[in-house]
């Protein structure tokens, strides 16, 4: 499984380590995600998403519902 949001599809981002001779080597910034279980009354059962902060603030904002509903508008799985 990739290191990656389900709700805002946050990926990693890559660039470079640059040292104090500004010698160059690559690097990755990995988003901080988590595993969280939400309850979809809609559903009718648990759905646990991999989701970053940013995708808990948006699920909180919006509603699991609405959420959910957009995600399988865009075909992603859970």
């Amino acid at each position: 499984m990739s290191n990656h949001c389900q709700v805002t599809g946050a990926s990693p981002s890559f660039g470079n380590n640059v040292s104090h001779s500004h010698r160059r080597t690559r690097r990755r910034w990995d988003v901080n995600v988590q595993k969280k279980r939400y309850w979809v009354p809609s559903l009718g059962r648990t759905v646990t998403l991999t989701v970053s902060p940013r995708g808990i603030r948006t699920i909180d904002k919006h509603g699991i519902d609405a959420v959910i509903a957009d995600m399988r508008a865009r075909g992603e799985r859970f």
